[in-house]
């Protein structure tokens, strides 16, 4: 190599790595925080221009931030690295209200998507995206300016949103798979210009995560807008006929179904068909802001700092004091009603009655003599001469004999019962006569 060769080799070297070096100082020193971002010049601003009303989908691809990130060790598995990544509208932590964000798996690519508004027109949008990698927790971030041009066909008057069962919303937002389905729809519904307005996956509508069996999928909802009136198979859903199916959770019959199934399971009971040049506008009225500044009321006059203790005595007195003494009262009078007046003293012995006779009447239940069953009884045996003893012990208990009584003993008993049972009757000032018969009994 000629010396001027390499001289020009060495200018052009030191000048990239003096860009790199600058960028990276720049980005560091604007963070402050302690990791390490690279910022390349390949990974500029990147500017795009979506339209108005119409969808807008951004893959960041995990390929694109690769090749900031050390090498992997093993040859061959360079897309092994987890990579994920954050995207924030730059100045704020979170995306502004129109765009979404999803990433299955720190292997798959992220998805940027949503549908600009007309109040969005003409304002550009940076959105920082800052892509983490898993294994050595280096950073790469580059800026993504989003300017949103206005368009004449926003927005488009007829909008129909379909429901797909058979898809997740990454899956839906590939190129290949929403052109074959914006194909589809095409074909029945014959408009001159046709558009996906957005795409919103059935989660975030309150669905929920479907069982990790039979592959099944959460589900997406598709927003689309023509030109024209909606086809006479698009209406075959407000039929009587099949509204009747959809209340009772039958599948509705579309003659246009069979260009949607071969790819696209959609719930016909859950299309919606607007026509926004019928709807009626709704304006609230909000109220003017004012300045922030509070009216001025006066000069504020705190509360003096002498302020006399209040005492609690009297409080105490009226709910626990007041209720004591008049429990005490009420105890004092009737102790002296159960134990110093002639009524209650009689109550007291009539009561003392009452409980001897009833300890007496159960002892002499108890005690009470009883034919002893032929069970019982020695028996004497003719042949041999021999008496063989009872079958139960002498020691046999009373309560678990038999209930057979001889006629005098129940005789006896039943005088016994029934003094106990006059003395019961007797009145209560005629205590002589009842100590009188319980004592003759």
């Amino acid at each position: 190599m000629d010396s001027v060769g390499v001289l020009l080799w060495l200018i052009l070297g030191h000048s990239q790595v003096q860009a790199l070096g600058d960028s990276t100082q720049r980005s560091a020193t604007h963070r402050g925080a302690p990791v390490v971002t690279i910022v390349s010049r390949s990974h500029a601003d990147r500017n795009v221009y979506p339209s108005a009303g119409v969808l807008f989908v951004h893959v960041l691809e995990r390929e694109y931030f690769k090749g900031e990130f050390p090498p992997y060790p093993k040859p061959g598995d360079t897309s092994n690295d987890p990579i994920t990544f954050n995207t924030n509208l730059k100045g704020y932590p979170d995306r502004p209200g129109w765009l979404r964000y999803i990433q299955r798996t720190p292997h798959s690519d992220g998805v940027l998507y949503g549908s600009p508004t007309a109040e969005h027109v003409g304002k550009p949008t940076i959105i920082e995206i800052t892509a983490y990698n898993r294994r050595t927790f280096e950073t790469a971030r580059h800026n993504l300016v989003i300017n949103i041009m206005g368009t004449e066909e926003f927005p488009l008057p007829y909008q129909a949103e379909f429901y797909i069962k058979n898809m997740n919303v990454e899956e839906m937002l590939a190129s290949e798979v929403l052109g074959d389905f914006l194909g589809a729809v095409k074909n029945v519904w014959q408009p001159e210009r046709l558009n996906a307005i957005n795409i919103t996956s059935a989660l975030d509508r309150g669905g929920r995560v479907p069982l990790p069996i039979n592959n099944l999928k959460e589900g997406v909802y598709v927003m689309v807008g023509a030109d024209v009136q909606f086809s006479s198979c698009l209406r075959e859903v407000e039929t009587p006929q099949n509204q009747l199916r959809c209340s009772q959770e039958m599948e509705p019959v579309i003659s246009c179904d069979k260009k949607f199934r071969a790819q696209f399971h959609i719930d016909w009971c859950k299309i919606s068909l607007v026509d926004i040049t019928k709807v009626v506008p709704v304006h609230n009225s909000r109220p003017d802001p004012g300045t922030g500044v509070l009216p001025d009321i006066g000069e504020y006059n705190p509360p003096s700092e002498s302020l006399k203790s209040r005492d609690y005595f009297t409080d105490f007195l009226v709910t626990l004091a007041v209720p004591s003494a008049v429990a005490l009262v009420l105890f004092v009078i009737l102790g002296y009603s159960m134990c110093c007046r002639r009524e209650g003293v009689i109550q007291l012995v009539h009561h003392s009655s009452i409980q001897k006779s009833t300890k007496e009447l159960r002892s002499m239940s108890k005690n009470r003599e009883i034919s002893w069953p032929l069970s019982t009884l020695p028996v004497f045996n003719p042949v041999s001469g021999e008496v063989v003893p009872p079958i139960h012990p002498d020691n046999y208990e009373t309560t678990s004999m038999p209930l057979m009584q001889t006629q005098t003993s129940w005789d006896r008993d039943n005088k016994r019962l029934g003094k106990l049972r006059n003395a019961q009757k007797t009145p209560v000032w005629n205590i002589p006569q009842v100590n009188r018969l319980i004592g003759n009994r």
